[in-house]
């Protein structure tokens, strides 16, 4: 008989539930992840609320209204830096909070950072006094990244704000990707997360298309995971390490992606069957290798802590690229 006043037991969950990928990836999180990726999980999973992911990418925030405190776990210290503030976006963004005097905010601290052109830098030399991934360069006049400033400026436009930096940002983001030729697959994803919300649907279109065709004649993206048993299949691009390759879910998010179009519905199906194949026995998903590095071997994380961080991050982007097509 249970004592007065004790609490009483949670339900056992059905049987049918105990194991699925969605409650596997549950106890990870709970296991794992940062008070952030916690509440990111709640609200996108369970029913949480978008007021407590706002609170705990708070704590992130700083005073010229940037964002630091290793939010990106491969950079860590407390100062701003864009590569957090890309970060903080995305989580605002799929919050449906990522607009108003909020944005505007943002984007007092991304012009104070941004390069001549309007660019973002990947690494803000303010970083230097802090530990950074080796695959990370600092120097001391940083040039303009497409990667850093694309899904920006991508997000800005989708959640309709308008700022003066965002006129200077657009138009580098435009030049960057029609000069697009021998590209990285990560450049294709910067140009990817821009070309889906720019205002100038038409232009859009006819640039993912090229890039499109640049995707498969390259063969940028593993069509067919069952060929990389054959390595010379998909060779990895130049600045991956081994392992590093890029899959059609990479490029096409959401099944509304200009980047969908690229592939057929028998290789969307089959990369997403690979990404379903990759949650561990733990319930997370890996940090896959992205960067290569002469400094460190890129099969071991580069500091404590960096993939026990990164790994719930992972891990909520594949279950919503998941759950965005069905898979869930």
């Amino acid at each position: 008989m249970a004592e007065t006043g004790a609490s009483p037991l949670p339900p056992t969950p059905p049987t049918s539930l105990a194991h699925t990928p969605l409650t596997r990836a549950e106890q990870f999180v709970w296991l794992t992840a940062r008070v952030l990726e916690q509440r990111r999980f709640a609200y996108h999973f369970l029913g949480g609320s978008a007021d407590a992911v706002e609170t705990a990418l708070a704590a992130y925030r700083n005073a010229d209204e940037g964002y630091g405190h290793a939010l990106a776990p491969d950079l860590r210290g407390p100062v701003s830096q864009p590569l957090h503030t890309g970060q903080a976006l995305r989580v605002l963004d799929s919050i449906g909070r990522c607009g108003g005097q909020r944005a505007e905010r943002v984007c007092r601290y991304l012009t104070s950072v941004s390069t001549p052109d309007g660019a973002l830098p990947a690494i803000h030399p303010s970083q230097r006094a802090y530990p950074a991934a080796p695959c990370l360069p600092i120097v001391d006049t940083p040039p303009s990244d497409l990667l850093a400033t694309g899904p920006v400026v991508g997000l800005l436009h989708g959640n309709g704000v308008w700022h003066a930096w965002l006129f200077r940002a657009t138009d580098f983001c435009w030049q960057a990707v029609d000069s697009l030729e021998q590209s990285h697959p990560h450049e294709i994803e910067a140009a990817v997360a821009f070309l889906d919300s720019v205002p100038d649907r038409p232009r859009a279109e006819a640039a993912a298309d090229r890039l499109g065709r640049l995707v498969r004649g390259r063969r940028l993206a593993v069509l067919d995971p069952e060929e990389l048993k054959d390595a010379a299949a998909y060779p990895v691009s130049p600045g991956c390490v081994p392992g590093g390759r890029h899959f059609p879910y990479d490029f096409a998010r959401t099944p509304d992606s200009l980047a969908r179009a690229w592939f057929t519905d028998e290789e969307m199906t089959r990369s997403l069957d690979f990404l379903m194949a990759g949650q561990r026995e733990d319930g997370g998903w890996p940090v896959l290798p992205h960067c290569s590095t002469r400094e460190r071997s890129p099969q071991r994380p580069w500091a404590p802590g960096i993939a026990l961080e990164s790994r719930p991050v992972v891990t909520i982007e594949a279950l919503l690229t998941l759950r965005a097509y069905g898979r869930l």
